[in-house]
């Protein structure tokens, strides 16, 4: 019987300029070939785990996450969550990390690591030609042992039987086991022609004048068990799944957590929000609630607090509140319209007493997530929004989310044509 096997070191194209396959696509395949799990491990960003998440689910196949990093002592490391908390600490070193480097790049010291990856396993993907392999084998002996990996990658090298001897003698001597991995850059093979082109525009010459620069075959693709199996011993394949067994994380596990700021002391997100509806019912209906709103308003109420969902309504009417206070234009829209108590609140600008509004467009149990209230900020100002949001949280509890570039057409072709060697 062949053995069992998971794939810990694969990279998506969301490491940009490297990867050459879709995260899903990964998932996808690594399902087909029967792996027993699939880690993704993008350099330093989990960006890309999301889709391989959805797909996972869908495919009934266990996900690990984690992240790749090359440290300033040319030290590579894999670092994967085993549990809610290493992924939140492996979150904060990749934030610490590409916040010291301008956009795109990042920077990790080794003395940044001990005391920051609690929950994380490590996987060393040794230089073996490095002059500091000893120094950086007995550093992780010293910090990780116990939960340090040696990563034998095996990719139809000459001289794959002379490095798999020298990790043999290496781990060893430091105490470290070995597991095999792919170094994965694809899916397939068949996308070894693209992943060729995006390293070419990476280094910023054409395919042809790249040399060494580009990996000497098509292995770094998911292969079958089958291929592993007669490529590496048994017992490196099997220990790649003691690593899974240690990793229960699943994206699953992630819940809304609310600043607890926006609650005057002595009160509880229930009541506050019931105290500031109402208050706006005074402001919105001055003459008197009609009888159809109020019924509106309640319903909202109850299916809020069923949902626990009152934090989020204070926080939006927190920063809306800030903007109006500063004269700076904001506008609720969306589904956020069909909401009563988003209007009594001031967020958006819907009167449910003069048109029909379907709050279950909303909020529903069915959907079990929270609302989305967009909320548009006159661009001008809107940088003061920001800032205030720092200022009351602090700048380790708040952050803009993250946008995916993607290629367009024009610069897709140019970029492209000139990796191929063509002409403007």
């Amino acid at each position: 019987m062949l053995p069992s096997y998971a794939e810990l070191h694969c990279l998506s194209n969301y490491t940009f300029l490297r990867g050459a396959s879709h995260p899903e696509e990964l998932v996808r395949q690594a399902w087909k070939l029967g792996y027993s799990a699939l880690a993704i491990t993008d350099e330093c960003t989990v960006a890309g785990v999301v889709r391989a998440h959805t797909e996972a689910k869908e495919l009934d196949l266990k996900l690990l996450i984690g992240s790749e990093f090359r440290l300033e002592s040319g030290m590579k490391l894999v670092l994967l969550a085993q549990d809610l908390n290493g992924y939140g600490n492996l979150c904060e070193l990749i934030t610490l990390a590409r916040g010291r480097r301008e956009k795109g790049e990042y920077s990790l010291t080794q003395e940044d690591l001990p005391p920051a990856i609690d929950g994380c396993l490590v996987i060393w993907l040794p230089d073996l030609g490095s002059n500091q392999l000893k120094e950086h084998a007995a550093w992780l002996e010293k910090w990780f042992l116990g939960r340090c990996w040696l990563a034998v990658e095996l990719l139809r090298g000459r001289d794959d039987a002379h490095r798999l001897e020298q990790l043999r003698e290496l781990g060893g001597q430091y105490g470290l086991r070995l597991l095999a991995a792919g170094d994965v850059h694809m899916h397939t093979r068949r996308r070894r022609r693209l992943q060729d082109v995006v390293t070419a525009i990476r280094i910023g010459k054409p395919v042809a004048e790249c040399g060494s620069a580009l990996y000497p075959n098509g292995e770094r693709y998911l292969r079958s068990v089958g291929r592993l199996d007669r490529v590496y011993p048994p017992e490196l394949l099997l220990e790649t799944l003691m690593v899974v067994r240690r990793c229960s994380f699943s994206l699953d596990e992630i819940k809304y957590e609310y600043p607890e700021e926006i609650v005057p002391a002595g009160m509880n997100p229930t009541a506050y929000l019931r105290q500031l509806t109402y208050e706006g019912v005074l402001v919105r209906y001055p003459d008197g609630l009609p009888e159809k709103v109020s019924k509106i308003i309640e319903h909202e109420l109850a299916l809020i607090s069923e949902m626990r969902y009152e934090p989020y309504f204070l926080t939006v009417f927190d920063i809306v509140k800030f903007a109006r206070d500063r004269g700076i234009l904001c506008q609720g829209r969306g589904s956020a319209a069909n909401s009563a108590v988003c209007y009594c609140l001031g967020i958006t600008e819907v009167d449910p007493s003069r048109m029909s509004v379907l709050f279950e467009r909303f909020i529903s149990k069915e959907r079990n997530e929270p609302p989305d209230i967009d909320v548009d900020f006159e661009h001008e100002r809107r940088e003061e929004v920001i800032q205030y949001l720092f200022e009351k949280y602090g700048r380790d509890r708040a952050a803009i989310t993250a946008t995916v570039s993607t290629y367009h057409h024009k610069g897709a072709m140019r970029d492209v044509g000139k990796a191929l060697g063509f002409s403007l």
